[in-house]
């Protein structure tokens, strides 16, 4: 039967032990629920996915870039009902707590200052731009994940080209196969009429 350690019984080798003394988490042996998650003291912007804990490296510029793009271009025809968010925790189910880069979200479900986190009911669009150390969870996990909680739109952002500009991919649910199908490919501009009138010059990244 596997043990839980605690901190002060780790051996000094363990991999949980840290040079300055300190440890990360043990995981249970069923791994993180939702409720685990949101009471231990971890590193800015840990994801939590299939029950486990996941670090998240260093970002390029061009990660922080795309995301003060793509969030000014959606608040700028944002209709009064909905809200943009970034990095923010949003709870699928009992064992998955992924943190978006950008979500829009209803204005109801985002009225406390308090709050730590979103449920996938209230999110209308979600935003992942592409990491090197997240290229499968973005690409592959995450949006599996976010079609089959019900989520509408996502927006896939890769960089590309010889200026190391964003691509957008969009995608709209398929309701019906609880799956997401490619609406379009944005290089230079991203105009859309879904989920509301959109339209953003990929482009203005070079004067950030």
């Amino acid at each position: 039967m596997e043990e839980t350690l605690t901190a002060e019984e780790l051996p000094d080798r363990s991999p949980y032990r840290q040079p300055d003394g300190s440890s990360w988490p043990v995981p249970p042996p069923d791994g993180y629920t939702v409720d685990d998650f949101f009471t231990l003291d971890l590193p800015p912007h840990t994801e939590l996915i299939d029950r486990s804990l996941v670090f998240v490296s260093p970002q390029r510029a061009f990660h922080t870039l795309s995301m003060c793009l793509l969030e000014q271009g959606l608040r700028q025809h944002l209709p009064s009902g909905l809200r943009v968010r970034r990095e923010m925790a949003m709870v699928l189910g009992k064992r998955n707590v992924p943190e978006p880069d950008i979500v829009v979200v209803k204005a109801e479900a985002a009225g406390s200052r308090r709050q730590n986190r979103y449920q996938a009911a209230d999110v209308l669009l979600v935003v992942e731009v592409v990491s090197p150390d997240s290229e499968d969870r973005d690409r592959d996990t995450k949006p599996h994940k976010y079609a089959a909680a019900g989520i509408k739109h996502f927006w896939l952002v890769e960089m590309t080209g010889e200026r190391d500009r964003p691509m957008v991919i969009t995608y709209e649910l398929d309701p019906v196969n609880k799956a997401y199908v490619s609406t379009g490919v944005h290089h230079d501009r991203l105009k859309l009429s879904a989920p509301y009138d959109i339209d953003i010059d990929l482009t203005a990244i070079d004067e950030l």
